[in-house]
């Protein structure tokens, strides 16, 4: 039985964690913008993907061994995959891609969408119906995806840029939603290092780009790549696993509308990129959009 005084200090250790998973993800935006002008998008997801795995894997053996150890089963292999092809694989490449068109802040305002998604095809899939909160919150979210596809931080449209991000939160929430059933029966963080290993998988034909890629940049891009892999990746899903274990899943939900905030104050600190008014105007919709949706849960 938990005492009553430790039950508020496991709470300041898992906001604590939930702060680090924010600041880290957050980062991942700016990285990404900065490494993608050496690095291509698919490139960068193998050599993020492929780091990230051997740092997850490592991290599991650092662990102490449970008892009983669980693998996955037949019924777990469709939904792993799923959730490893797109959430890791096509996230990251598409990700990628789109932040070579848009600054750190506008892409990460438009994948922060995500939350809502999710919310639709648990509706679609899993019966829990489309509350007028969900409805009205989709309407405000779509509106400011077609705020911010009219500007970006150079005052011009990305269309194809815009086109991404919204690729990348479909893909990051159905994989959310196939690795729902998986974690009631296997660890989190085994989970996430399978996934990740499917998703290093699917990259591995952009093998020959990462080999040129690599061989003409400079050691400050390999060293953000590894970054990449062993914060916002592996340390970064380890938190959000320790925070979501000793608080809800609303309450986390809640704390990723942060990481556009954030990634906006790094984008502006590391890389002079600040959104125009206009795009800022629309990702404040996609943020109120999801917070409306929110408040049906």
């Amino acid at each position: 039985m938990t005492t009553s005084t430790e039950a508020p200090a496991r709470s300041g250790l898992a906001a604590v964690a939930a702060a680090i998973t924010v600041v880290l993800w957050a980062s991942s935006f700016v990285a990404i913008r900065h490494v993608g002008t050496e690095i291509s998008a698919g490139a960068l997801s193998l050599a993020r993907l492929g780091l990230g795995s051997i740092f997850l894997g490592a991290l599991l053996l650092t662990r102490p061994r449970p008892a009983v150890r669980r693998w996955p089963t037949g019924r777990d292999r469709l939904p792993l995959i799923a959730c490893g092809v797109l959430w890791f694989g096509v996230y990251n490449l598409a990700l990628n891609e789109a932040e070579r068109r848009l600054d750190a802040g506008t892409a990460a305002m438009l994948v922060h969408i995500a939350p809502l998604l999710i919310a639709v095809l648990a509706g679609l899939g899993l019966g829990e119906g489309f509350p007028r909160q969900l409805v009205i919150g989709g309407l405000v979210a779509f509106a400011g995806i077609v705020v911010i596809g009219t500007s970006t931080s150079n005052g011009r449209a990305e269309t194809w840029g815009v086109v991404l991000c919204v690729v990348a939160a479909i893909s990051y929430a159905v994989g959310v939603v196939t690795q729902k059933p998986l974690l009631s029966r296997l660890p989190a963080a085994e989970v996430t290092w399978l996934a990740c290993t499917i998703g290093a998988i699917v990259c591995l034909p952009f093998t020959p780009a990462l080999i040129s890629d690599v061989r003409s940049a400079d050691a400050a891009t390999i060293w953000w790549i590894v970054y990449l892999a062993a914060f916002p990746t592996a340390l970064g899903f380890t938190t959000w696993a320790f925070a979501l274990r000793r608080t809800s899943a609303g309450r986390m939900g809640i704390t990723v509308y942060a990481v556009p905030v954030v990634a906006i104050l790094l984008a502006w600190l590391l890389l002079g990129e600040t959104p125009t008014a206009l795009a800022l105007g629309g990702g404040a919709l996609c943020l109120a959009g999801v917070a409306i949706s929110r408040r049906a849960a």
